[in-house]
């Protein structure tokens, strides 16, 4: 099940690095191509909020193995898609089972395993949902400079269906009760489906529209209208689409946020790290995978040492010891520059792939460990889903910060350079010969054309400091939300 759940949460970066590839065989718009990934995160969203109803009626053992298959067919379509609409199209059939899979691991490891076995069981289905975005740049980059992007794919199909295969005849978790089927809200489903897919929408579109544009305005209110008629129906309802009673449980809503913000986190640096080393670096999709996959590698290792630690410390002390290595790994990347490259990113990514695992165990105990076992499948589900919109959010505020800083840090090189400032020339990568303190007058053609880019480019890593100087402002803050739960 857990590799099932790596299939579905892969197939979202494995794209990331063939979009170009991709673009090119079906002629997709340059301002439509990013919808690959989010119609697929739109469904995914989708499906996730509304698994813990659909595992009521058709047990885990069924909704996962439909789910499994659904998404291998729709795999098979999107690699024989011919326009980009059918590809879009595919796209999101594949996210709405994808979405299916996911909280159903989370949810089996506390009902099928016994306590001591617990924190082996969380290590092996989060390590698999963390590492798949790690990897899949460099699985994606493999694939379509080996084969083509048409592979990225097809290779769901065996291990999907040996998957479902074997769930289907070996997992029993629970019964199946199609009476639930008559009860199910379609009013919930429906405002559900459009608040995700708004929010997503509104925090995609906004950096480029502008967030008080009327595009945006527009996308936000549609968003906050439907999230508040969903919240209403399902408080209102005594068997709701999405039980909500689980935050009224303390240690579930930190657990939650926590999740949001470790989502951030996670998808915030697999989605910084590739333009900083495209377009500063200049690699390849190949390169980028590798030298990105350093982060997964460092899961691996860090897994069995975090299963000993959840059994042996304090739950409270862990996730804050996980929080603040994950914080320090995202502030060191921080303080980048145009030189930096595989050495220098070693650190920081070993210390980010330690912290995802070490932070996962203790906020997994702290939201599922203490539900009764008929909320626990529900939990699962809200827990994955503040993940996933912790991504989504975290993705938009990049997009903002790039967006909106990139201008500022244009004119503040161009400042501090005509100033004769040899720090900043440094940072450039300018000769420094022409920079000790004395300002610098007007600058003939040649010269500019030649500082432009450059400076283009320092702007580029300057922005993209800020992001990871967000993301690791975020992790250390969200400790505060640990203050009142007490000791764990």
């Amino acid at each position: 099940m857990s590799i099932g759940m790596f299939l579905a949460i892969l197939d979202i970066q494995i794209v990331a690095s063939s979009l170009i590839d991709i673009q090119f065989s079906l002629s997709i718009p340059q301002d439509r191509l990013s919808y690959i990934q989010t119609t697929y995160l739109i469904a995914e969203v989708i499906a996730i909020a509304a698994s813990g109803f659909l595992t009521r009626v058709m047990s885990t053992r069924i909704l996962f193995t439909v789910a499994m298959i659904g998404f291998v067919a729709a795999s098979v379509a999107c690699a024989m898609s011919e326009t980009y609409i059918t590809l879009y199209a595919f796209r999101f059939i594949q996210g709405l089972f994808g979405g299916a899979v996911i909280p159903v691991v989370f949810s089996v490891v506390f009902l099928i395993f016994p306590l001591k076995q617990q924190p082996i069981a969380t290590v092996i289905g989060g390590g698999f949902a963390m590492l798949a975005p790690t990897v899949g740049p460099f699985i994606g980059g493999w694939i379509t400079e080996t084969l083509s992007w048409y592979w990225l794919f097809l290779i769901n199909v065996v291990p999907g269906l040996l998957v479902a295969s074997v769930t289907f005849f070996l997992v029993r978790v629970d019964a199946p009760d199609w009476r639930h089927i008559r009860k199910l809200d379609i009013p919930a489903l429906a405002l559900a489906a459009v608040f995700l897919a708004s929010l997503e929408l509104t925090l995609k579109e906004s950096p480029g529209l502008g967030w008080l544009s009327a595009g945006a305005l527009a996308l936000a209110g549609l968003c906050v209208i439907a999230g508040t008629l969903t919240v209403r129906r399902c408080l209102a309802r005594s068997e709701p689409l999405i039980d909500l009673s689980a935050f009224a449980d303390r240690q579930f809503a930190v657990g939650a946020w926590l999740s949001f913000v470790l989502g951030m986190a996670l998808f915030g640096a697999v989605y910084l790290m590739p333009p900083f080393l495209g377009l500063v670096r200049g690699y390849g999709p190949l390169d980028i995978g590798t030298i990105m996959i350093v982060t997964g590698v460092a899961q691996l290792i860090a897994a069995p040492v975090a299963t000993v630690m959840e059994q042996r410390m304090n739950p409270k002390l862990m996730t804050v010891l996980g929080f603040t290595l994950l914080a320090a790994g995202l502030l060191w990347n921080g303080f980048s520059t145009f030189e930096w490259d595989f050495d220098q990113l070693f650190v920081p990514q070993v210390l980010r792939g330690a912290a995802f695992v070490i932070c996962l165990l203790p906020i997994t105990r702290l939201a599922l460990g203490n539900l009764p076992t008929e909320k626990v499948a529900n939990g699962s589900a809200l827990f994955n889903l503040m993940r996933n919109i912790g991504g989504a959010v975290g993705l938009a505020i990049i997009d903002t910060i790039v967006e909106m800083r990139g201008p500022h840090h244009v004119e503040r090189i161009v400042d501090s350079l005509q100033a004769g400032s040899r720090d900043m020339a440094a940072f450039v990568g300018l000769p420094l010969e022409r920079f000790d303190g004395t300002p610098i007058g007007d600058i003939d053609g040649a010269t500019r054309d030649f500082v432009e880019p450059l400076v283009e480019r320092a702007a580029a890593v300057a922005s993209f400091n800020d992001a990871w100087m967000m993301l690791g402002v975020m992790a250390i803050a969200s400790l505060v939300s640990l203050l009142p739960c007490g000791d764990l």
